[in-house]
């Protein structure tokens, strides 16, 4: 499946979204994304669209409210991730609440194991 690149004028406001809260920090260079504790909570999908991690009761809500689907990327629906309509991400005022409720969401679960840098090996011959 071929991605879909995230077009300027998206990127643009997927900065001014996480602007709304200080402790999130934009990463990725293919696929733009926001992550807090090693969970990942915002992301682009390979079809270029936004995706935002909700608990069920809100993701249902989002769902029902804005006539949309969970996230598809790479051909994998992400079960926990609503797919942002395109006219809505331009809406910084009316999303900024729902990047707020999917951080504290994240925030709330346990941290994800990190990986230990290898130690460095030399080769002896």
């Amino acid at each position: 499946m071929a991605k879909v690149s995230v077009t300027p004028a998206q990127e643009a406001a997927f900065e001014r979204l996480i602007a709304t809260h200080p402790e999130v920090e934009k990463k990725g260079k293919n696929l733009l994304y926001t992550s807090v504790n090693g969970h990942m909570f915002t992301v682009f999908s390979t079809e270029g669209f936004l995706g935002i991690r909700l608990p069920k009761d809100q993701r249902t809500a989002f769902l029902e409210e804005h006539d949309t689907t969970l996230l598809k990327s790479y051909g994998a629906t992400m079960r926990e991730y609503v797919t942002i309509p395109h006219d809505l991400l331009e809406d910084t005022q009316r999303l900024a609440p729902v990047l707020a409720a999917s951080y504290a969401y994240v925030s709330s679960l346990p941290p994800q194991a990190t990986r230990k840098p290898r130690a460095a090996t030399s080769r002896r011959r």
